[in-house]
């Protein structure tokens, strides 16, 4: 729906633009992903456990802007 997608990574629950890799509905563990927040080469932890961390707030604004954006 949003051009950006949810990748826990780094102890924080990130969002990127990232492409995925065909079929994937998630970003694979040990994915080098480049966030919204800036920083780069994030390495993705797809476990349960992870999902469960605290959203990094400088993705979560940026991701809020362009869904905004995207809604009108």
């Amino acid at each position: 729906m949003y051009k950006f997608h949810w990748v826990p990574a780094n102890s924080s629950r990130h969002a990127s633009t990232d492409e995925r890799p065909e079929g994937a509905l998630v970003y694979p563990s040990g994915t080098a992903v480049t966030t919204l927040c800036g920083k780069v080469d994030q390495v993705a932890d797809n476990t349960e456990i992870a999902w469960l961390w605290a959203t990094c707030p400088e993705c979560y604004e940026a991701a809020l802007r362009m869904a905004r954006a995207a809604d009108g």
